[in-house]
């Protein structure tokens, strides 16, 4: 299927051998005469792009020459196929935009083509529910529209992210973790088949049974490989409703070792995720809007200020003719865990009102203009066996409070990881996902000076990394963002020869998904 002249992948080998800077570009005043050509079912805009140029992590913004609005996938292989006739003369390149949740422009192209996938969400959702259910949704599909979709006929994804307001294809070029994942793995674990549209213009219909390279390649590939535009998502039975719960412990050791613990049980939670809270003032009132306590009086008495303490946060499914049973489980479950006693909240809510949550923090963070501000995050993959030296570093020394935004720090088994993704993930068995989730809003709305918040978390971040590599803690990152190709060589590490072989075969001209700055599309030198 896939023909390349050898020229163009001498080029490419070039380009991979070398390192690169990426450069905010100017749109090109070419494009637009070029790109009209194009037969399409949808249409491409030219003027009044700046919203494509911006994205969640708002400290990167690169303005593309045009934004494509596919209504078909043939618009999106039309559209990749006229870039690739140009040649590596032309230094266009094109990027998928999701809900343009990327943190440092990963969904750019300066000067180039986004195409935004959301306009793709109309295509059809097709629902099998059969033995082994499952459901064919659109790669510019939000995942809280598949879960309303799959609600309807009982039925439901088994992996989740934490916020659901984002693409399918966006959260499978990436992995897709939440609670869920030390049980069902993370969302590119739970996908049967994919339909790509590679660098070349092809559209490609992929699973592990059928052009098994390329499946495997854009799972967790960074869209460096193609455009995931359809997508078959496993389904499970869906519960009604969710026992949520809340403890907190004072001790690190303790803390992890109950986390463990619950993750390799057989009958166990249904979400398991836990936080880092240093210094919180009011944290237990906090959670009265939401959660009960167990016991009022003491929780009231509790004192969060100037500690340092771990909150382990888990669910448990069920349906009301299972409430009772439901209950003696929960009860059984606490009953193994050593948290401090006082610090039991638990709620009742709905699946659909689980799931979503944090869409509602999204909604009173917007109200107060707290939304689109810099987002400064740092996601680690930490292995178990050096979890307590970076946590006595980073919690103890780096960090002095998390008033900035919460941190993440949950267990995962490998073993529901899919080795042959090209997502990359600490050796050992169970490694813990480590998010620094910080928001930097200016001092000052009216100041022109530099935002004192951003460069101060983005020091902190730069510490932690530093830290990890002084003491080899063997750290991967998630959401990965890299400056050099000699980082993200040592990043892949042995999958990395993979990684460059795929590129080659799936994008020889290194057009798609430049914002990543793994590879850099340059036109061909005059002779």
């Amino acid at each position: 299927m896939y023909t390349h002249n050898l020229p163009f992948l001498k080029l490419f080998m070039l380009l991979s051998l070398s390192g690169f800077a990426m450069h905010i570009s100017n749109p090109d005043p070419l494009v637009p005469a070029s790109l009209q050509s194009i037969h399409l079912n949808g249409h491409i805009k030219f003027e009044n792009l700046t919203d494509f140029s911006q994205d969640f992590g708002n400290r990167f913004s690169y303005e593309p020459s045009a934004v494509l609005f596919p209504a078909s996938i043939s618009d999106i292989s039309a559209t990749i196929k006229h870039v690739f006739q140009l040649g590596a003369q032309s230094g266009l390149t094109v990027a998928a935009r999701g809900h343009g949740h990327s943190l440092q422009g990963q969904a750019q192209a300066p000067g180039g083509i986004v195409i935004r996938m959301e306009s793709l969400r109309g295509t059809e959702t097709r629902l099998h529910a059969g033995e082994s259910p499952y459901v064919d949704v659109s790669g510019g599909e939000l995942w809280i529209n598949v879960l309303k979709e799959t609600l309807k006929h009982g039925l439901a994804p088994k992996s989740w992210t934490d916020y659901l307001h984002l693409t399918v294809g966006g959260t499978l070029s990436n992995a897709g973790v939440s609670g869920q994942a030390f049980r069902h793995g993370p969302q590119i674990s739970n996908v049967h088949e994919l339909v790509i549209v590679t660098g070349t213009g092809d559209t490609v219909k992929c699973s592990a049974k059928e052009n098994s390279d390329l499946f495997y390649g854009a799972l967790g590939g960074l869209g460096q490989f193609g455009i995931i535009t359809r997508a078959r998502i496993a389904l499970e039975p869906a519960p009604k409703m969710v026992k949520w719960i809340r403890v907190l412990y004072s001790d690190f050791t303790t803390f992890t070792e109950d986390q463990e613990m619950l993750i390799s049980m057989e009958k166990t939670f249904d979400y398991i995720e836990g936080f880092v809270i240093i210094n919180r003032t009011g944290l237990v009132n906090n959670w009265r809007s939401s959660f009960k306590p167990q016991d009022p009086v003491l929780a009231s008495q509790f004192n969060s200020e100037g500690q340092k303490l771990f909150c382990l946060e888990m669910t448990k499914n069920y349906n009301s003719e299972d409430a009772e049973t439901m209950e003696l489980e929960v009860i059984e479950l606490l009953s193994r865990l050593r948290y401090v006693s006082s610090t039991l909240f638990q709620s009742e809510v709905t699946y659909m009102e689980f799931l979503d949550r944090v869409h509602v923090s999204e909604v009173k963070l917007r109200s107060q203009g707290l939304w689109e501000v810099p987002h400064p995050w740092l996601n680690l993959l930490i292995p178990r066996s050096k979890i307590h030296e970076f946590a006595k570093e980073v919690f103890g020394k780096i960090l002095t409070d998390t008033s900035n935004g919460p941190i993440l720090l949950y267990p995962v088994n490998r073993s529901k990881w899919d080795n042959r993704s090209s997502v990359v993930i600490p050796e050992e068995e169970v490694f813990y996902l480590v998010g620094f989730l910080s928001s930097a809003p200016s001092p000052s709305s009216l100041s022109l000076e530099k935002n004192e918040n951003l460069e101060i978390a983005l020091q902190k971040n730069k510490e932690i990394v530093e830290f990890c590599h002084s003491a080899n803690i063997g750290m991967k990152q998630y959401l990965p963002h890299h400056s050099t190709q000699d980082e993200w060589r040592a990043h892949f590490g042995d999958k990395w020869e993979t990684f460059c072989r795929r590129k080659q075969a799936y994008d020889p001209l290194a057009m798609l998904a430049p914002g990543q700055r793994i590879f850099h599309k340059a036109p061909l030198p005059l002779l």
